[in-house]
C-alpha cells in the first residue's frame, strides 16, 4: 500500500492527494493517516511542495466534508425524526433524542466540528449532525478549514520530517483509528442491543 500511494502521488502530484483525501472523507478506503504522512515523505524528496501538499489535503477533506454535511442538511431533523420512530433501534435513536442531540449541537457545533475533525473516523461522521442542526455553511466551513489543516499539517509534516522512516507514523496512528472504530462499533452495537422506545418505558 505504501508504494502504491507514494507512486500515485508522485505520478498524480497534488491532484492525487486531493482526491485520495477526498475518498477517506467520503467512504474511508485508505486512513489519511497513511496517505498524508507518505505525501509529507513524497516533498521530503523534493518532488512536491509541502505547503501545497498541506493545502491539497485539506482541500480534498473539505470536499468530503461538505458532501455529508450536504447529506445530513437534506435529510432534515424532521425526517430523521420520523425515521427514529419507525427505524429508532438500527439508528439507535429515538425522536425524542434527535431534538436533545440537535439541542447540543446548536449549543458545542464550533467546537465539535472543530475537535472532531481531527479524530479518526469522527472526522466523517461530524458533518452530518451539522447539517442536520443546520448549522451556517460558511461557519461549518471555517472550523473544519481550522481543524483539517490542522490534521494535514501535523500528518504531513511527520512524514517530511521523517523520510525514509514515515512508515513509524503508520505504526503508531493505525493502531488508534483502530481503536476510535473498534470502539464506535461497540458502542453502536450496545445501543441497538439495549435500545428501549421511549413509549415502552413510559409504559413501564
Amino acid at each position: 500500500m505504501f508504494d502504491w500511494i507514494t507512486g500515485f502521488v508522485v505520478r498524480s502530484g497534488y491532484v492525487g492527494v486531493c482526491l485520495l483525501m477526498l475518498a477517506e472523507n467520503i467512504v474511508p478506503p485508505i486512513p489519511s493517516e497513511i496517505i498524508m504522512p507518505l505525501a509529507g515523505f513524497t516533498a521530503a524528496r523534493g518532488q512536491l511542495s509541502l505547503v501545497l501538499v498541506i493545502l491539497a489535503g485539506t482541500v480534498g477533506s473539505l470536499l468530503g466534508a461538505a458532501f455529508w454535511y450536504y447529506v445530513g442538511r437534506r435529510l432534515g431533523s424532521e425526517r430523521l425524526k420520523h425515521l427514529a420512530a419507525r427505524h429508532g433501534r438500527w439508528l439507535t435513536l429515538a425522536p425524542d433524542d434527535v431534538d436533545r442531540a440537535d439541542d447540543w449541537f446548536r449549543r458545542h457545533g464550533a467546537k465539535a466540528v472543530f475537535f472532531g475533525r481531527v479524530i479518526p473516523t469522527v472526522r466523517t461522521l461530524i458533518s452530518v449532525p451539522a447539517g442536520i442542526a443546520g448549522m451556517p455553511l460558511p461557519q461549518f466551513l471555517a472550523w473544519s478549514v481550522l481543524g483539517t489543516s490542522l490534521w494535514t499539517a501535523l500528518l504531513a509534516g511527520a512524514g517530511y520530517l521523517l523520510q525514509s522512516q514515515y512508515e513509524r507514523v503508520a505504526d503508531y496512528l493505525n493502531p488508534v483509528s483502530t481503536v476510535v472504530v473498534v470502539l464506535i462499533v461497540g458502542w453502536y452495537l450496545y445501543r441497538v442491543v439495549t435500545f428501549r422506545p421511549a413509549g415502552r418505558e413510559a409504559a413501564k
